[in-house]
């Protein structure tokens, strides 16, 4: 039994058995690995698996155990398998998958766990009722290759051995061996002739990618169930002498211990099952990156240890917009201050050319650079980190890294970005590039370059000089913070000359950019110019922009990334790549927008908390119904707003619990660290 929070999915006879191949779970290890799949154990994307384990580059994530085939042998010899009619529920206890089988008088349990750091699966069977001993058959279905790779490539030539119960199977270099095992009561493996089961990936066809492949399987093991004595599969790769060392019922109470210490550390959340899911949900994206050893040799060389941000699951890597942004609701609202500070420590470690990485792609140690906002928020992110924990010590030790850094910005940096001496805006762009967050890009075609001087990054701009200006005057070094107050008292004068829309009524999107002098499109990235810290625009023009917004944006579950009727509008967001990506941000609704558009509309009327928290309940219910316990990268733009993207996205859950604390009676975010405006 569990005494945090549980998430109920399915129960036979009150949810409709169709969503069983729709609802989808996800547990990850904290180092980039995971299991994942549909409540019916049905896989219908590539990235479904008990086990994608995190490698050392340049291998990277990789789907090394993919299916788990279960069933039961009645005492009378017919054989039953576990899921379709059997499934009376599916639920998640203290964010860990539990399914409940009920039939002809039997009753199971299964459960799924990833003990923390290790690349390991634990699938835990126990006979709840029923006869005094039941047997229980599980065939291992296998397809090794990197977790977003083809799944129709031929698959290798498998080695396998047996000695004992242990079961190790060998793909060949550059690949791990997989060890499997049961620990339990009765246990044995049967070697059968071999087994290649063709498969449908219903979503990948969807998508536009390859659907068709085949799994392999060579035998399975027979377990005799006694009355709630726990039988555990086990697939790993690490080694034997750490697996068999190994109490995993032990493991099991210690990651139960491990998330209701998480959830003590993120009350109070008023005892809301949905926000207590998503705080252990926003856990998944917090990894230690297992690929990149050297940095994490430098990292305990100084005292600190690698952390990062995965974006989202299943194919996002670690991004440094994503993670900066995440940062308040993964890390500091939940009390996870250390982290937040290695996370912090780890990308100043990585700048260049005074530029914080755009991320860094699967099985590298190289980041990307090319964005023009993931720095700018690496700034507010830092600014929201000291106004929980005023820690001066860390932000002193790195003056000169953030001198450098607007310094660079000043003067010109990649990608075109500079501040146009004839205004203090800052301009970025180049051909073949998106820099800012909405960069979508497909062959050659970007579709939203956004060049010239864009609104949101502005706005971040405005508020990078003036949170180095105070950081500047805490350390008593107001001569240099005086120049960076009237460097931004300039940005806001030219801001609010330059983008304010009077037609319209709200802020042009781009101005001075090579396709057009000032953009009309109507965006939600205005919103960005009085939610951060320092406000850069004028406070008159605030509510007009929020009734600009909530007219033609605002949706139950978060904001349009364009208005309907706009040049380029979609409407929903599916097909294959370059369908798809022309919809990304013409349109297709994002969940971590529903953060910045709270803090505009608390900042305009801080009286609107009660509306702003009735706002959450759109993304709430979505909690219950795709990914339980996790927000959706994106969703169509229309009615009924179906989820798409990424099953699971680091800052829409993360600027969820964020706006949900910000629209509580007493929130615990404190107030931003330095406040002054020029």
């Amino acid at each position: 039994m569990s005494d945090g929070p549980t998430l109920v999915g399915y129960r036979r006879g009150t949810t409709p058995a169709a969503v069983l191949t729709e609802r989808e779970w996800l547990v990850a290890n904290g180092i980039g690995g995971y299991a994942s799949g549909t409540l019916s154990g049905v896989i219908t994307r590539r990235f479904h698996g008990l086990l994608v384990a995190a490698l050392r580059n340049p291998l990277g994530r990789t789907m090394m155990l993919n299916q788990l085939t279960d069933w039961i042998v009645l005492p009378d010899g017919r054989e039953l398998a576990l899921g379709g009619s059997a499934l009376t529920e599916f639920r998640l206890e203290l964010g860990l998958p539990v399914w409940v089988f009920d039939v002809e008088g039997v009753t199971l349990e299964k459960r799924v766990f990833l003990p923390a750091h290790q690349n390991t699966v634990a699938v835990v069977y126990r006979l709840l009722g029923g006869p005094p001993s039941l047997d229980l058959r599980l065939r291992p279905a296998i397809h090794v290759r990197p977790h977003e790779g083809p799944v129709g490539k031929e698959l290798p030539a498998y080695t396998v051995s047996l000695t004992e119960e242990r079961f190790e199977l060998r793909s060949g270099e550059p690949y791990p061996p997989l060890r499997m095992y049961v620990s339990g009561p009765r246990t044995s493996f049967a070697f059968e002739s071999s087994e290649r089961r063709m498969v449908e990936y219903a979503l990948e066809a969807a998508r536009g990618y390859d659907s068709r492949g085949v799994l392999w399987s060579r035998g399975r093991f027979d377990i005799t169930l006694e009355p709630r004595v726990p039988a555990t599969f086990v697939a790993s790769v690490e080694d034997w002498e750490i697996l068999l060392a190994l109490d995993f019922d032990e493991l099991h109470d210690c990651e139960r211990v491990r998330r209701l210490a998480l959830l003590r550390r993120a009350e109070p959340l008023g005892g809301d099952v949905v926000a207590e899911s998503l705080a252990l949900g926003a856990d998944q994206f917090v990894i230690s990156p297992v690929g990149r050893a050297v940095d994490a040799a430098r990292a305990l060389a100084r005292g600190d240890s690698l952390r990062s941000v995965i974006a989202g699951y299943h194919w996002f890597t670690d991004w440094g917009r994503d993670t900066m942004i995440s940062l308040e609701g993964l890390c500091l609202l939940p009390g996870r201050h250390r982290e937040a500070r290695w996370i912090l420590r780890t990308f100043a470690g990585y700048v260049r050319d005074g530029l914080v990485p755009n991320l860094f792609p699967e099985g590298s140690q190289e980041g990307r650079y090319n964005t023009a906002d993931a720095t700018l928020w690496f700034f507010h992110a830092l600014d929201r980190y000291l106004a929980y924990t005023g820690d001066l010590p860390f932000v002193r030790d790195h003056l000169p890294l953030f001198q450098e850094i607007l310094r660079r910005h000043v003067e010109g940096t990649r990608f075109g970005i500079h501040v146009d001496p004839d205004d203090g805006l800052l301009v970025q762009g180049e051909d073949g590039f998106a820099l800012t967050w909405m960069d979508a890009k497909c062959d050659d075609w970007v579709v939203t370059p956004r060049r010239g001087k864009a609104v949101e990054i502005n706005a971040l701009w405005y508020n990078a000089l003036l949170a180095m200006a105070g950081w500047l005057r805490w350390a008593d070094r107001a001569d240099e913070a005086a120049p960076l107050e009237d460097r931004a008292r300039r940005v806001r004068a030219s801001f609010n000359a330059r983008f304010w829309f009077e037609e319209g009524g709200y802020l042009y999107d781009v101005v001075d950019g090579p396709e057009t002098p000032a953009d009309r499109s109507l965006r939600p990235n205005q919103l960005i110019a009085f939610s951060l810290g320092h406000a850069v625009l004028d406070r008159a023009r605030w509510r007009p922009v929020l009734d600009a917004v909530e007219r033609a944006l605002l949706t139950p579950v978060g904001l349009r990334s364009l208005a309907p009727g706009s040049p380029g509008y979609q409407a929903t967001y599916h097909g294959d790549l370059r369908t798809r990506d022309a919809a990304y941000h013409q349109g297709t609704i994002w969940s971590w927008l529903i953060g910045p558009y709270v803090d505009a509309l608390l900042r305009a009327e801080p009286d609107k908390r009660a509306t702003a928290r009735e706002l959450l309940r759109g993304l709430a219910d979505h909690a219950v119904r795709g990914c339980l316990g996790q927000i959706a990268e994106i969703f169509d733009a229309e009615p009924p707003y179906e989820p798409r993207g990424c099953i699971a996205q680091a800052w829409g859950t993360a600027e969820w619990l964020r706006a949900f604390d910000r629209t509580a009676e007493a929130p615990r975010a404190p107030a931003h660290a330095a406040s002054r405006e020029p």
